[in-house]
């Protein structure tokens, strides 16, 4: 049940992920038109780009957490048994939550202390350049809360204690058919 509420908002934040993309490509892209062209600019251009530009990185980042696509090596954990394994993951999740309880304390901090100060530009509160990193910290620690759960109560299959996937760039990964 949790893992099907996961699977649909991750579509749903890779759809918004989506749109971002577009809105930033048009505004950049006739923002330089405007400026060769017509010696003028779309003003807003700039920032609600970066502030897109950051909205979307924290969404990424949270539909990778999901789906177990960030970096990671295995050159230790692939040699050990699948207790050691067990060990490696759940502590790598312990780690990953008190880094998530970190960035949600510091995002959080800089949101209240920007929520009166305005930005150049748009003239919006600076508390939503800063809330994106709430709102990773808060739904990366349930995705990570959730698969210790799984791990903890051994729904965990031996060959998914692993988390890293051999790409076809890697030497191992172009031996694999």
């Amino acid at each position: 049940m949790v893992q099907k509420i996961l699977d649909g908002f991750c579509t749903i934040l890779s759809m918004v992920m989506a749109a971002c993309l577009a809105v930033m490509v048009v505004l950049v892209f006739g923002n330089v038109v405007m400026r060769y062209a017509f010696n003028s600019g779309i003003t807003l251009s700039e920032e609600l780009s970066r502030w897109l530009f950051v909205w979307m990185t924290f969404m990424g980042a949270i539909v990778a957490l999901k789906e177990h696509g960030h970096l990671g090596t295995d050159m230790l954990v692939g040699k050990l048994g699948p207790s050691g394994k067990k060990f490696c993951l759940a502590l790598s999740y312990g780690l990953m939550l008190f880094i998530c309880w970190l960035l949600f304390s510091g995002a959080y901090q800089q949101t209240v202390i920007n929520l009166g100060s305005t930005s150049a530009v748009m003239e919006v509160s600076m508390a939503w350049i800063y809330a994106p990193g709430v709102v990773f910290a808060v739904l990366g620690g349930l995705i990570l809360l959730t698969d210790l759960l799984r791990l903890l109560t051994g729904q965990v299959r031996d060959e998914d204690l692993v988390m890293v996937q051999d790409t076809e760039e890697s030497p191992h990964g172009a031996d694999k058919t």
